[in-house]
């Protein structure tokens, strides 16, 4: 599913929507929680929440189609 249409199901609560972009944009997050060439599963934690709070205040602008 389109990335666009994933983001505004999830500002609206979809939980299914959340998970699948999550599990879309993971292997970033495990790619920026390494240190020093090694895992950090803290940093994955904070990285991850950070990730979910950014969804939801992300802003959508309007389109020409009406679509908000």
């Amino acid at each position: 599913m389109e990335t666009e249409v994933l983001l505004r199901l999830a500002k609206s609560g979809n939980e299914k929507a959340k998970e699948e972009l999550f599990l879309q944009y993971r292997p970033l997050l495990i790619s920026r929680s390494m240190i020093e060439g090694r895992f950090c599963e803290d940093l994955f934690q904070e990285l991850s929440i950070t990730f979910l709070r950014c969804i939801e205040g992300f802003h959508i602008k309007e389109t020409k189609l009406g679509r908000k």
